[in-house]
């Protein structure tokens, strides 16, 4: 009798479709072991279970089907084929996601090329052994139709039944996205999360949506015209944020310092380890008299991370929901960012990063920003030791960046990118001098090793200023881009709040990252408002004196009375001082405790929601259409990308030019004598 099963069952796996539904059936249960142990989708209740459950089936019929068109082995190996590029889709999330707790869109596939460099180590990190096991039913399946355990079936399949596959994949998919839809309302029409889609579509439905979302964003923009912007300046009309006369021109003229502390969070302020400060010097920076220092400022990235910071803080324009606006917008949209505006008021601008011009399509999106100049790595001195990750080690990139800030005519805007503190964490031991963490998380331990390491270079810098003058003389904004240590981490993370466990309250929490202004004679604070990224560059403008009434920008000045403190982040969800609210559970904000919204909260909450969500579509219409190429604020003159080269003989000496046309750098003023000898740094590669 069992004999007979088994002779059935193997004949039954000798017929293409037995072997169709068994690839089918392994397929469908690694993605779904895939779902529970690599990814953190928070299914909630038995739908969202059974949606988690059921949704690779549906994606896999269709694709797997349409090796059924097909006769002989071929339609086999098609099946393996189909199999190998669905698994390696799989592969590539598993491993994304572990980092950046998201999924990989077509914006940052077609972007790889800007950012690939040195993701050798990162990768390294990233991938575990275990994550191969999702290849483990393909090896299986080779090996049983190699050696003849399984048989191919040569008898002709009839298209009819393929055809029939192909349709009950389709009428699944649709009454699937019935459940899921009835379940989360509103599911790709409201939400920015991707998180979603994929707990109730799947991986495929997902990557099919976010291909059409970037089809229909080429589309905005063919068909944008310059009426479009009548709706976004009726919006800006009614948020703008006066200017507090207690601080508004209080710096005009000065220099500005930029210094970009990579992956630094606000955790970190004051932070101890076996009872010493990470970052003594970060720390008294923040506690200044000269400095306003905000506690509850947070950072609003998606994947385009540090580029998206940048775009927040330089243009008030939020990055995209997928991808990076820099990577696909960067060359070709117009803007109105802070380099051109300050240029167009007598600034020299320039900006500092050790990486290659490439990364994050810097080189190209600076020229439609209006920076003058771009010191990359191509204008420093590179040796193997002197570089870690991603690029130069902070402390020498410090220095080799004042080499060129000495000689820069002021006033000048200068943005530093700092880079050591950057995943994986790695330092050599020359350089490491402070204890590690112990949650015993080989990603989090050392990452208060490198933020030590970018404190330290960070009080060298200063001392240079100090020495020279500039201090003085300019106001240095100080802010970190996003966070170190991703919602992936929830262990080490409650154990370096010092909790027993950790929410997603916790979590929201956890993405506060520092923000701080210093000048000489300003009126120093910890301000408790509530802001963002997005929030910078109306601050900073109002600061030196630029009211900024008729700019593009969906921030508002932190200091200003009327300040918006409604924080919008990508995906979403918000954060003000009276609720914080993450997917659709709402928390009260001062306590953290889940509530269920009485109907007076309800309604605060869903104006918020309404607010959040028009400034983020606005936003995204204004660079998924370049609006901006139809409105030129009055008094500002549109970016030309032609005035700007950054080749290394070029910049060079259109820097030498500038020197002498304008006789205000450092080094002219120190009659024409450089002032490095006054750069003090324990680096002990420059020894």
């Amino acid at each position: 009798m069992i004999s007979d099963k088994k002779y059935r069952f193997s004949n039954i796996l000798n017929t293409r479709l037995g072997f169709f539904f068994l690839i089918v059936l392994l397929f469908c249960v690694k993605t779904y072991i895939a779902y529970l142990t690599k990814f953190s989708l928070g299914a909630k209740g038995g739908m969202q279970e059974f949606l988690l459950a059921v949704n690779p089936i549906p994606a896999a019929l269709l694709t797997f089907g349409i090796a059924l068109y097909f006769s002989g082995r071929l339609s086999y190996w098609l099946m393996m084929i189909i199999d190998f590029l669905e698994t390696v889709w799989i592969f590539a999330n598993i491993v994304y996601y572990r980092e950046f707790s998201d999924f990989l869109s077509l914006g940052i596939i077609k972007g790889s090329g800007n950012v690939q460099n040195n993701l050798g180590k990162s990768l390294a990190e990233i991938i575990h052994f275990s994550d191969f096991f999702i290849f483990l039913d393909i090896l299986v399946l080779v090996g049983l139709l190699v050696f003849h355990v399984i048989k191919t079936d040569a008898q002709p399949f009839k298209k009819r039944y393929a055809l029939l596959i192909s349709l009950i994949s389709c009428l699944l998919m649709v009454g699937e996205y019935g459940l899921a839809n009835a379940n989360r309302s509103g599911l790709l029409t409201r939400t920015f999360d991707n998180n979603y889609i994929v707990k109730y579509l799947g991986l495929n439905e997902y990557a099919a949506f976010n291909a059409y979302q970037t089809q229909k964003e080429s589309a905005t923009r063919s068909h944008a015209k310059a009426s479009d912007m009548d709706s976004i300046l009726k919006y800006l009309k009614h948020t703008r944020a006066k200017p507090n006369p207690e601080y508004f021109g209080k710096e005009k003229g000065k220099n500005v310092f930029i210094i970009h502390l990579e992956s630094f969070q606000q955790f970190l302020i004051d932070y101890k380890v076996d009872g010493k400060e990470v970052t003594p010097h970060i720390n008294k920076f923040f506690h200044n008299k000269n400095t306003v220092s905000f506690d509850n400022f947070y950072h609003q990235v998606a994947q385009g991370k540090t580029s998206d910071a940048e775009m927040m803080l330089e243009n008030s324009l939020y990055g995209l929901p997928q991808g990076s606006a820099m990577v696909t917008y960067g060359a070709q949209n117009t803007y109105q960012a802070a380099p051109a505006i300050l240029d167009q008021q007598g600034y020299t601008t320039a900006a500092f990063h050790g990486d290659v011009p490439s990364f994050w399509n810097r080189d190209s999106t600076y020229k439609s920003w209006g920076y003058q100049y771009f010191f990359s790595s191509e204008y420093y001195k590179i040796k193997p030791s002197y570089s870690v990750g991603y690029g130069l080690k902070d402390k020498i990139f410090f220095k080799d960046a004042a080499n060129y800030i000495q000689q820069l005519p002021q006033p000048f805007y200068a943005k530093l990118i700092t880079l050591t503190n950057h995943y994986p964490y790695e330092l050599d031991k020359k350089n490491t001098d402070f204890p590690a963490t112990k949650t015993g998380d080989k990603t989090v331990d050392p990452y208060v090793q490198t933020a030590h390491y970018l404190d330290q270079a960070f009080a060298e810098f200063l001392n240079y200023l100090k020495k020279t003058g500039l201090m003085k003389n300019s106001v240095i904004v100080v802010y970190g881009d996003h966070y170190g240590i991703s919602n992936n981490h929830r262990p080490a993370i409650a154990q370096l709040l010092h909790k027993k466990t950790i929410n997603n309250y916790d979590l929201a929490q956890f993405q506060k990252v520092p923000f701080m202004m210093h000048a000489t004679g300003l009126k120093g604070k910890v301000d408790h408002s509530y802001g963002g990224e997005i929030d910078v560059l109306p601050t900073l403008l109002h600061l030196l004196g630029d009211k900024d009434n008729n700019t593009i920008q969906f921030g508002t000045d932190l200091l200003s009375k009327q300040h918006d403190q409604r924080v919008a982040f990508r995906n979403g969800d918000f954060v003000t001082p009276e609720y914080t609210k993450v997917g659709s559970t709402v928390y009260l904000t001062k306590t953290g405790r889940a509530i269920t919204p009485n109907a007076k909260q309800k309604k605060a909450i869903a104006a918020i929601q309404n607010h959040v969500t028009t400034e983020l579509s606005l936003s995204d219409r204004v660079i998924y259409g370049d609006l901006l190429r139809f409105y030129t604020p009055k008094g500002f003159k549109k970016v030309n990308r032609k005035d700007f080269t950054y080749q290394y003989t070029k910049g060079i000496d259109n820097l030498k030019k500038a020197q002498e046309t304008h006789p205000t750098s450092v080094e002219a003023k120190n009659g024409g004598k450089s002032t490095m000898n006054l750069y003090q740094t324990d680096a002990p590669e420059l020894k």
